[in-house]
């Protein structure tokens, strides 16, 4: 079986606050399921279409992990404090293996 990625664009956040209030409970879910991130943060570099908005890429063992992991309970909880606050692009994708 093949890794599996969410891949986050922050797109915009209007709430600075309520994002840091959601980043250590979404963290602990996250790891909790067995994800690992990878990375996060702004773009060094931009290329094409590149917007310098805030990444985040998190692995899971399978793609069920992935997306198990982002519908489970206790993550689909943090995501409460984004409400109002941030504007997401939220992919999951499979390795190529």
């Amino acid at each position: 079986m093949n890794k599996a990625y969410w891949v986050i664009a922050w797109n915009s956040i209007s709430d600075p606050a309520a994002v840091e209030r959601y980043i250590a409970p979404a963290t602990a879910a996250i790891l909790a399921h067995g994800g690992r991130v990878l990375a996060g943060g702004a773009p060094d570099k931009t290329y094409e279409s590149g917007r310098p908005t805030r990444i985040v890429v998190v692995e899971f063992d399978t793609l069920l992990a992935a997306i198990a992991a982002y519908d489970s309970p206790d993550y689909q909880a943090t995501l409460m404090h984004l409400r109002g606050a941030a504007e997401r692009d939220v992919r999951i994708v499979e390795g190529v293996g």
